[in-house]
């Protein structure tokens, strides 16, 4: 099944994941979730699922993507907030600055485009948050690009998957 993309490019559309890599590599799972279960218990959950849908929508990961939006929801986040994310340094007001700071940072790790975090933005950052906290974003958003890249790779698809239910990727 072919559907038009934004760019006006035909993109392939498969329905169906490759591989259960969670059953082959339960190693590699097992890691992952205690990775995540970390920086869940060190971040803010309204913050943490901003970064996350933040960096699944740069990733194209439509599973995260839908975990995400309803873990923002679970975590009290409103409809406005979570829409406007894709647009994060437009609609002045809608966050706060240590959110602006952090959608920032997710943005330069998961883009990486001159090869590094520029200092301006984790100079930002950094006069946000203190030593420890800038700690846990910048692990939350290595885990939720791993996270993506999973499901980009598995072709996992979205939907099934309920705000503080187990995950299986």
């Amino acid at each position: 099944m072919a559907r038009r993309s934004t760019n006006g490019t035909d993109v392939t559309f498969e329905p169906s994941f490759r591989i259960a890599w969670v059953y082959i590599t339960p190693e590699v799972f097992k890691a992952m979730v205690h990775m995540d279960s970390y920086v869940r218990s060190n971040l803010d959950p309204g913050l943490l699922e901003l970064m996350r849908i933040g960096a699944s929508q740069i990733d194209h990961c439509a599973f995260c993507l839908g975990i995400h939006a309803k873990g923002a929801f679970a975590a009290g986040e409103s409809v406005v907030r979570v829409m406007r994310l894709n647009a994060w340094e437009e609609p002045p007001g809608c966050y706060t600055e240590r959110e602006l700071a952090a959608l920032d940072l997710t943005e330069a790790i998961t883009v990486l485009t001159d090869g590094f975090v520029p200092s301006e933005v984790y100079d930002r950052v950094a006069a946000l948050f203190s030593e420890t906290e800038l700690a846990h974003p910048i692990a939350a958003i290595v885990v939720v690009n791993a996270w993506n890249r999973f499901g980009v790779a598995m072709r996992k698809m979205p939907g099934g998957y309920a705000a503080g239910a187990a995950m299986m990727v």
